[in-house]
Parts: structure tokens; sequence; C-alpha cells
């Protein structure tokens, strides 16, 4: 009996022997997943410098959309003795002015003054009609995106001579209203600043183009990557009025996002928005843009490149047919399905990295995953030798260099005039990616790449 067990042993190891140089089925171990909770990474901050520029015509186009006709109407003759209604009669003209706003209105003003006591019935009311042309400077103020402006009458030029109705006649009184003006003067400056003050907030534009570049474009269509900027925080300068238009400088601070696979969701929420003044803030744009990459997109990527690939040893030869990938204890697991001399799969560990040459993801320090049993050591020992392991490691890689080119080309439309809504323009520049790091979560691969550049708002031809 112990001769007949000693014969199936040599029977047995030389039919292993004989399927070493065959076709021989291995039966590894598969290295479980860390766990399956959701990719949460850090992304970091990143920091677009826009400068915003509003011509003065503008604010003039908009004041003069916003008031015609019958612009104030003081109806109430009891609370101050006086009643006033104001006509814009032709369109507003706006400068500069040592920098102040001059503005030039020509207005027509009916006003009711009541004049005496109320005892026993001894008082009096007139009314006086003017016609001509005002002109104000204003100091201006832009404070949260809204233009707020301090008035006071520089000049008075009369179309028609001031009258007063005495017994239901027109009775020029120009002597005596160019000195008695200042009685009503304060209302007319603050019935222009009040509709400077309504018609002059561009804080909805402004959240418009956050808005508008918060929502996740495509940037390849070979590489299914997707680019999301998430706004946090908006800081503003103080406005300078100066060579006709207002000008400062407004900060975002956001996170950038590159996302592989399935479209992302725009997250944007203009209430969430916090609004910072600040005295001053670089001119630059400093971006961290955070390019993901789930497993699977990853895997059939790396794939392809094993496609037509026979990895040969003597007279044994592996093909590749299936590469999947998963984070297992800080590292990445690769399995790689083959066909040929061995059938089956098996694992090999290895942590992403990123060569800036090539701008390539990578798999260092890579080596097989054996299973306590060491089968594949036993089965297949010649795929142990690091000749295979080195050429199998050489296709374990894929580019981000296109991708990476791709979405600055598809990025640079949008800093080209490009205009999120009407009378908004946004242009800039932008330069080369720099790699910074790499980090793996649950779900996907990060490599996290930096650039920099500058960005401008034009606010100009608004509806």
């Amino acid at each position: 009996m112990k001769t007949f067990f000693s014969f199936l042993a040599m029977i047995s190891l030389a039919m292993l022997m004989t399927r070493c140089g065959t076709t021989g089925k291995i039966n590894t171990l598969k290295p479980e997943p860390s766990d399956n909770k959701p990719a949460v990474y850090e992304t970091t901050t990143s920091f677009i410098n826009m400068p915003i520029e509003i011509p003065l015509k503008e604010i003039e186009i908009q004041l003069n959309k916003s008031l015609n006709g019958l612009i104030y109407n003081d109806s109430i003759l009891a609370d101050d003795k006086t009643e006033m209604k104001i006509w814009k009669q032709a369109p507003i003209k706006l400068t500069e002015k040592d920098g102040k706003i001059r503005s030039v209105i020509p207005l027509k003003i009916w006003a009711k003054f009541k004049y005496g006591t109320d005892f026993l019935g001894l008082n009096d009311t007139k009314e006086i009609n003017l016609n001509g042309q005002i002109t104000l400077l204003s100091d201006a103020k832009l404070s949260n995106w809204k233009l707020s402006t301090t008035s006071v009458i520089e000049d008075f030029e009369w179309k028609d001579s001031p009258s007063i109705v005495v017994a239901g006649k027109n009775v020029p009184i120009t002597y005596v209203v160019n000195p008695t003006i200042r009685l009503f003067k304060a209302k007319i400056a603050k019935t222009i600043d009040d509709a400077i003050n309504k018609t002059t907030d561009f804080k909805p534009q402004v959240l418009a183009v956050l808005e508008k570049i918060s929502t996740p474009f495509k940037t390849s269509e070979v590489y299914e990557t997707w680019f999301k900027v998430a706004p946090t925080e908006l800081y503003v300068t103080d406005a300078i009025l100066s060579k006709s238009k207002i000008t400062m400088d407004m900060g975002l601070k956001c996170k950038m996002q590159t996302i592989v696979g399935q479209e992302p969701l725009n997250t944007f929420k203009k209430e969430a928005i916090v609004l910072k003044p600040v005295a001053k803030m670089p001119n630059k744009i400093e971006a961290t843009v955070a390019a993901v990459s789930t497993y699977e997109s990853a895997s059939r990527i790396i794939t392809k490149n094993f496609q037509g690939k026979e990895f040969a040893s003597g007279s044994r030869k592996i093909t590749i047919q299936k590469v999947d990938l998963w984070h297992k204890d800080g590292k990445m697991i690769i399995a790689l399905s083959m066909t040929g001399s061995l059938d089956g799969t098996i694992y090999l560990s290895g942590i992403p990295n990123y060569n800036a040459v090539s701008k390539e993801i990578y798999f260092d320090q890579m080596d097989y995953v054996l299973n306590t049993k060491g089968i594949l050591t036993k089965t297949a020992n010649w795929l142990m030798q690091g000749y295979i392991l080195s050429k199998i490691q050489e296709s374990c890689r894929y580019s981000i260099k296109d991708n990476l080119e791709e979405g600055k080309k598809n990025m640079l439309p949008y800093l080209n005039n490009y205009s999120p809504m009407k009378g908004v323009f946004v242009n800039g520049t932008i330069n080369d990616f720099i790699f910074d790091k790499v980090e793996v979560t649950d779900k996907a691969i990060i490599a996290f790449i930096k650039t920099s550049g500058q960005m401008s708002i034009k606010i100009d031809g608004m509806e």
C-alpha cells in the first residue's frame, strides 16, 4: 500500500510539472477591499481673483431704463407741508468728475407748498412749476454689489422760467425760486440717490456668473471626465471710480475637481455664499484641481493597455484579458485575469504615483499578492520572475496628459470673452498644470494638480 501511494504522488508531481509547460489553472485567493465606504476626500482650497469692471455708461443705461416718466410722487401735504411730483424729461447723462459721478438730469417739477398757521385757518398754499436741467455731483460707493450714492445739487439751468400759479395763471418767479430752491433740492437729490440704489444692484448678475461657473462641464469624451468648481466664499474690495468706469477686485474661494465617469451634480447654492469685504487681494489664480479616477474607469483604461500583448518566458505565454482595481490597506490591488499557459486571475499590489514627465498615473513597488498556501508559487514559479513583473508593470499605468491638455483646451473658451449672460464677459489665462500629490480612497484614485493664471469680469450691456 505504501508503494502504491508513492506511485500516485510521483504521477501527481509529473502532471503538475507538465501543466507548467502547457496550460495550468491557477486558483489564488482574492484580497478583499478594505471596506465599502463612499468616496470622501479633502480637496485643497483654490483662490481665483476676478477684477470687475463696470463702465459708467452701463450704470447710465440701467438708470435710464429704470427711471421714466414720473419718477417721484409725494402727494401728502400734511407731513411736511409740501407736495411734489418730478418727471424725467430726457435721458440722464453720467460722467466722471474728480472721482465722483456727475449727473445731468432734465426734469419737470411740480410742487405745492403750504405756509402760514393752522390757527383759525390762517394758511395758504402755492403751486410752483419748474422745467429745466439739474446737475448733481455724487459720491459713489459699491457695497455688497449695490451701488449707492450721496448726491448734492451742483447747478440748475432752467429751460422755462420757474413760475408760480396765481389765480390759475403761471407767473414767472425765477428771482424768487433760485434763492429758495434749497427748500426742496434735498428731495430731488434723494430721489436720484434712491433710483441709483434701486437700479444698480449687480449682486444677482454676479451670483448668476458663479452659478454658471459652478455648472460641471465635460472636458473629455474619451476619458469621460468632468470639471467642476464649487464656490465657498466671495471677497470684494472697495469700488474705485476712475476713467469713467468703476473697478474693484473680487476673489473667489472654491474647490476644484475633475471627476472621471458619471456627470457630477451642481451643488452651488446662492444663499450659502459668504461675501466678505477686504482691503486688497492678490491678482492671480491659485488653483488645485482634484483629478478623480474611479477604479472602474481606471480599470477600463488599463485593460486597453494590455490588448494584443503577450507576456512570455521561454515557451510559456500569457495574455491579460481584463484588469480590475481596488483599494486595500493604503495600497492598490491589481487583479489580472489571464489566459494562455496559465488560466485564471493573479493579484498584484502597488502604490499609485505620478510621472510628471509623461503625466501618467502608475503603480510603484508592485509585487505579487500570494495566498498562504503558496499555490501560485507551485504552479507558476516562472511568473514570479522580475522580468515578467516589470513587463506587466509597464502596462499597469494610464496617462492623464491628454486629459489635462484637453481639459485646459476646453477651459480656454470660458476665459476668452465668455459671456454666461447678456452683458457679462469673462476673460483670462491659465498656465500649465503641475502635479502635487496622489491619494487613494475606497472608491477612487485622486491626483491633485496645481495651476495658476488670471481672470477678469466686465459688466457692459446687460438687459
